[in-house]
């Protein structure tokens, strides 16, 4: 049999999943999962009582940051205006950031505590979506970020008693859209000397734990002959018909890849005339899904579609992965942290689900999933819009500049405090949030994953 033909036997990567989930569902439903009552005390109530009380009274300067970064939305790496209007609001309270952290104009950093003891960080995304605004909420996210960490510096200044040792860290993480600004950032060492990271997004429902894919990009460029479409048909190759074929032939994947893996695509370029045979045809995708591994796999196959549609047509072609930005990794939750989350939204009149109750088809990506795949993290979802109402929607931006999204800002300001609270001052749930990261394989070598 030739070489090239030669048929790749199926990845069980999708499947080792499925058995070590029913399995681990198996071992709870039995009982067999390890208690944990340590995870369950968290900070002393006075203190959770303060940042929450805080969080409440920085409603007006909350409410002013939805407000204005919605009015003035800035796409990825061009957030000045919306960065600026966060770190005067920091300055306004006391808080020095620095504007420009890490190597990005637009990201900024502020700390407070000790650094000698664990430290929690917790990111601010800011950026909006070109033409649409704010239609994913990221100036509900900013301003929780930033509430958050005003209500933490209140209690970690304060000089009482019962103040834990430890450091937050927060962290204005521009380029969510598109750009995997947070790897840029990590890649620049901002997650050094960091244990745990913590952010919430808007959504339609309060949700503790939902599934994020991770996503690629990818361009194929086909190059083949031009020719004279009618006189001289046989002496050109069709880069069109290599982009057609290779795009049918992602259809025809389908079938086989797993249940939420996603691939979308466009024919960006594809001819001049329909009197010249293409020359140039150029194919843009979007590759996601659930797991890293089966990710991997599914960039391979996508790999194998583009080269199998340019030998079928003589033409060549060039595979460009990630091309100015970075592969998402999914999101890898932490449990024990989550519960903590939960706790404090619970007090907050909210009830966030649990993982399982939404489908995992509603699953959109994060940059956040490769800083969960660096350290232990959360990334729930708070309601600001009805249920139907999708991110990445006009309807969705709308939503994102009401009053229910000023609540959600101060609910989410205070359950992240109380959060990181939590872990600072509780050595028992410290060790079950890495105990539980290192059960789930400890840290990943993000840059090199996918080499």
């Amino acid at each position: 049999m030739d070489r090239m033909s030669r048929p790749t036997p199926p990845s069980t990567a999708y499947l080792d999943h499925l058995v070590a989930e029913t399995a681990g569902r198996r071992a709870a439903l039995a009982g067999a999962a390890p208690a944990r009552p340590e995870a369950d005390r968290g900070a002393p109530a006075e203190l959770a009582a303060v940042v929450e009380r805080v969080a409440e009274e920085l409603e007006p300067d909350l409410a002013e940051i939805v407000r204005r970064l919605h009015e003035h939305p800035e796409p990825a790496f061009e957030e000045h205006r919306s960065a600026a209007t966060l770190v005067e609001v920091l300055a306004r309270h006391g808080v020095e950031a620095e504007l420009g952290a890490h190597g990005v104009p637009t990201a900024f950093r502020a700390e407070v505590g000790d650094a000698g003891g664990p430290t929690i960080a917790i990111c601010a995304e800011y950026d909006a979506l070109p033409g649409i605004g704010h239609a994913c909420g990221h100036n509900v996210i900013a301003a929780s970020g930033v509430g958050a960490f005003l209500a933490l510096h209140h209690v970690l200044t304060s000089g009482d008693a019962a103040v834990p040792a430890g450091r937050v860290v927060l962290l204005g993480t521009p380029a969510e859209e598109g750009h995997s600004g947070k790897e840029v950032l990590a890649r620049n060492g901002a997650l050094e000397g960091i244990d745990a990271a913590i952010m919430v997004h808007p959504y339609g429902l309060d949700v503790a734990d939902q599934v994020w894919l991770g996503r690629r990009l990818l361009t194929w460029t086909f190059t083949g002959r031009p020719a004279h479409a009618s006189a001289q048909p046989y002496m050109g190759r069709n880069a069109l018909d290599a982009a057609t074929l290779a795009y049918q032939g992602i259809g025809l994947l389908r079938q086989q890849m797993p249940p939420v893996d996603r691939v979308h695509a466009t024919i960006a370029e594809g001819g001049t005339r329909p009197s010249i045979i293409t020359e140039r045809a150029v194919v843009h995708l979007y590759a996601r899904s659930k797991y890293p591994d089966t990710l991997r796999d599914l960039s391979r196959r996508l790999d194998d579609i583009a080269r199998g549609a340019a030998l079928m047509t003589g033409t060549e072609v060039e595979i460009t992965w990630d091309d100015g930005a970075h592969p998402s990794l999914p999101v890898r939750t932490n449990e024990a942290l989550t519960g903590r989350w939960v706790a404090a939204q619970r007090r907050r009149g909210r009830d966030p689900l649990p993982a399982g109750v939404l489908s995992e088809t509603l699953a959109a990506s994060t940059d956040f999933g490769n800083v969960s795949f660096r350290i232990p993290g959360i990334h729930p979802l708070v309601q600001v819009s009805a249920p139907d109402v999708a991110l990445h929607t006009a309807e969705f931006a709308a939503a994102a500049a009401t009053p229910a999204a000023v609540s959600a800002a101060v609910d989410s300001a205070a359950g992240l405090a109380a959060t990181a609270l939590d872990y600072l001052s509780d050595a028992g749930l410290r060790a079950a949030v890495h105990e539980e990261f290192a059960a789930q394989g400890g840290p990943v070598d993000v840059v090199r994953y996918f080499d």
